[in-house]
């Protein structure tokens, strides 16, 4: 009984003896630190920059500018401006027809000269890194050289005839030092008499150019000039072209 108790006893040390060594060699886990994932940069839901038509003459343009947000969401003055002879070249970034470059305010106007008269372009900016941006494609057209405009009023009319008076209208950006006002007859009209104006007539086709005295006319200037017209039917009014 004793020789089997001590027996027992022995195995049961034993394994006691292995499990300990073994738990100790175990080797500790270790817990690795995970890396913070970068921040995500959201920029503002609006256009870092913003342009308009300021004005325009028969060979340029002036674009106005306001840069709202700075690199990166943005840009950093100063800015090209590139205009392009299609909205698909713009898009494309095609083939600009002529560019300029703004100063350093972050609000201001650039003008780009050397156009041709009555033409539409589309412009677009860049940052001086060659940043393009891809939202702003706006268009711009340069004044025309017809730079007046005419309107005839009928003053008084009969089974034969009527009186009408033209105004011409400087509609330009620079002052006119001559005008020329033209139309051509619809039925048997013609002119019998006109004062304000020199007339001159070939077949249905009219031309009035100004007097000596009425031929310059301010910006947003006007004058008139007055016909007396025989016709068999008086028509409801006239369709005139005016040009400098």
């Amino acid at each position: 009984m004793l020789r089997m108790f001590l027996a027992v006893t022995t195995m049961a040390l034993a394994a006691w003896t292995g499990t300990a060594t073994a738990t100790e060699a175990a080797p500790t886990p270790t817990l690795s630190a995970t890396p913070s994932p970068s921040p995500t940069l959201t920029c503002p839901p609006a256009l870092p920059i913003t342009g308009s038509v300021a004005g325009v003459t028969t060979t340029s343009v002036t674009i106005s500018y306001s840069i709202f947000f700075r690199p990166p969401c943005g840009y950093d003055p100063p800015m090209t401006v590139s205009l392009f002879a299609s909205r698909d070249d713009a898009q494309q970034w095609r083939t600009p027809v002529a560019e300029a470059v703004s100063g350093p305010e972050r609000t201001g106007t650039v003008t780009i000269g050397g156009l041709t008269p009555d033409t539409e372009y589309w412009y677009r900016f860049s940052d001086p890194d060659g940043k393009r941006d891809p939202y702003m494609i706006w268009s711009a057209r340069t004044a025309s050289l017809t730079s007046c405009r005419a309107t005839a009023t009928i003053d008084a009319r009969w089974g034969s005839g009527f009186v009408a008076t033209v105004t011409v209208r400087n509609t330009g950006t620079l002052p006119l030092d001559r005008w020329r006002v033209s139309w051509r007859w619809s039925g048997d009209e013609r002119v019998q008499a006109a004062w304000g104006g020199v007339a001159e007539t070939a077949g249905a086709d009219v031309t009035v150019t100004n007097a000596s005295y009425n031929g310059t006319l301010a910006l947003d200037g006007a004058t008139t000039f007055g016909l007396l017209v025989t016709t068999s039917a008086v028509p409801d009014g006239l369709t005139l072209t005016c040009a400098r």
